[in-house]
């Protein structure tokens, strides 16, 4: 019997694939548990649908995150912290702070897609990664100054 997985199932494949299982496999456990659908006519045709509003979706969102890539690159954000002379800071500049820093900029950029892969105590110029999904990763340059 060929049915249309709505979840990913061992050893069967992933949600949305077309499988063939055996008759009573279907009917007994897959079925009864809606892992997956019979694949009729109507039901292919709207999973087809299903993957091409799906793609559809993921192309803009891929676009939209290039976009943003590319602002990113061009943007030097600076950041003022609190600091004890010398060119020390108190503490260090976090996710956090860039992330406020670019919303006042006017960019919405979760704190969890910023990377600093070192603490920033000092003040100066440096380049944080931010990842934007899609595989697609953008370096920022920030300028650090004391309050």
């Amino acid at each position: 019997m060929k049915v249309i997985l709505l979840q990913d199932v061992k050893g069967q494949g992933k949600k949305g694939q077309l499988v063939d299982v055996s008759d009573g496999y279907a009917r007994n456990y897959m079925l009864p548990r809606k892992m997956a659908i019979e694949a009729t006519a109507d039901n292919i045709n709207t999973m087809r649908m299903n993957d091409k509003a799906r793609q559809e979706k993921e192309q803009r969102g891929r676009e939209a995150a290039a976009a943003l890539a590319a602002k990113l690159r061009e943007m030097t954000l600076e950041v003022r912290c609190k600091g004890g002379g010398a060119g020390r800071l108190f503490g260090s500049v976090t996710s956090q702070e860039v992330s406020d820093a670019l919303k006042a900029e006017g960019v919405e950029l979760d704190r969890r897609k910023i990377v600093i892969d070192e603490p920033i105590k000092t003040v100066g110029l440096y380049t944080v990664k931010c990842k934007l999904g899609y595989e697609i990763s953008a370096p920022l340059r920030l300028e650090v100054k004391e309050k």
